[in-house]
């Protein structure tokens, strides 16, 4: 016997399937439209799809953001091609939806996968052609690639090319190079043995090895690894939380501004300071020839970590406290005005309210970012999306002239 209640189950449990499958055709219908008719199977993932959170999970590597209180999209699209690519954008602006680009997914906040209004993400995990031309000494890179996957791809067609960006080979290319990208600093023995003689480094403490192997060691592989390991997009442990903040150095800090910081350092555990040296040719560019200001009389980038591996609030606001306490710490060795590396995202220097964006409200934490090249970059912002539908808590906003 059939009873109401059963009745009412099954519509219950059948009606999230009916849904789906209606948004489901109803996008890929729009987006077969806008990509010229192209195939659009497989590529658009609606909740509760088979794919959907794996896909979701694929590049999510601050578990910060991978839990249920963090919004999800209502689709993901995985273009194959740069017309599903518009097509897609064209379709999530069509329904009413936010959009949100994902090449590698290192975003420090996950502003690139995280709307808080009902959102698409437009996954660029399979546009990672790469090209290269020794002759020319260039590549032509699609914005899905990993560093890892530029760094394999120039290791095997070249032993003496190479390309600087940095030591995790997950990171997407299209996110490292639009914010700015910093790459490794080599340095020679004698120039160590000269300026560090305690460290008493001799020929014998070095190996010798091609730039592509030494990528490979700087990135915590084992030894045995093999260049092929670069190509692993999801390396790291999904079981990592962290915050980080940036600062820029003008100025050498004393060994007194080192040992306060030491002190500060010691008083967690999994806390992470990063130091990238800069000068030589980056020191040449001007400071407004392209979006990335910081330039000549810039001694270092210095990146603060706090990590921890378990999703508890205590653990996270004592973590907090101290990246926080450090910034604190450093703020008077650090450049005046203070500044901040674009992709160390922070949202603690200042956000925007999605709906609500004026240029004089982002200025302060702008600047920060982009100098002198923020108003520049918000007039840009204007003449090429003047509604600002490429948005998100600390986009650039258009401003009129």
């Amino acid at each position: 016997m059939v009873t109401l209640d059963s009745i009412l189950l099954f519509v219950l449990f059948f009606l999230p399937y009916l849904v789906t499958s209606h948004n489901n055709n109803f996008y890929g219908l729009c987006l077969s439209n806008e990509s010229d008719n192209q195939p659009h199977h497989n590529i658009v993932h609606a909740v509760g799809s088979k794919n959907y959170q794996s896909i979701l999970e694929s590049s999510i590597h601050n578990a910060r953001f991978n839990n249920s209180n963090v919004p999800k999209p209502y689709y993901i699209i995985v273009p194959q091609n740069k017309e599903q690519v518009r097509g897609a954008m064209i379709c999530c602006k069509k329904l009413g939806f936010e959009s949100r680009i994902r090449s590698g997914g290192h975003d420090y906040e996950g502003l690139s996968f995280i709307s808080y209004k009902p959102y698409c993400l437009i996954d660029l995990s399979s546009l990672r052609k790469i090209d290269i031309d020794v002759q020319e000494k260039t590549a032509w890179v699609e914005a899905g690639a990993t560093i890892g996957e530029l760094y394999y791809n120039i290791g095997n067609k070249s032993n003496t090319l190479g390309f600087p960006a940095g030591t995790c080979p997950s990171v997407g290319v299209g996110g490292h190079i639009s914010g700015g990208g910093q790459g490794r600093k080599h340095h020679l023995r004698r120039l160590m043995r000269k300026k560090f003689p305690e460290l008493k480094l001799k020929s014998k403490d070095c190996e010798e090895m091609s730039w592509i192997n030494s990528t490979i060691r700087i990135d915590s592989y084992r030894k045995d690894s093999r260049i092929e390991d670069l190509l692993e997009r999801n390396k790291e442990k999904r079981l990592t939380f962290y915050k980080t903040k940036s600062d820029y150095v003008t100025k050498a800090l004393s060994e007194k501004a080192l040992q306060g910081l030491w002190n500060v350092f010691k008083s967690t555990g999994d806390g992470l300071v990063i130091l990238t040296p800069h000068g030589g040719r980056m020191s040449e560019i001007l400071e407004d020839a392209i979006p990335f200001p910081h330039r000549k009389g810039v001694l270092y980038n210095l990146q603060y970590f706090a990590l921890w591996h378990h999703p508890n609030q205590t653990a996270e606001k004592i973590k907090f406290d101290w990246v926080n306490g450090v910034y604190d710490y450093m703020g008077k060795f650090v450049s005046n005005p203070r500044t901040a590396y674009l992709n160390t995202r922070d949202l603690e220097l200042g956000r925007t309210l999605i709906g609500n964006e004026k240029y004089s409200e982002t200025k302060s934490w702008g600047e920060m970012y982009f100098k002198g090249n923020f108003e520049k970059l918000a007039r840009v912002k204007y003449s090429v999306d003047p509604t600002n539908y490429f948005r998100n808590e600390q986009s650039i906003p258009p401003l009129a002239p």
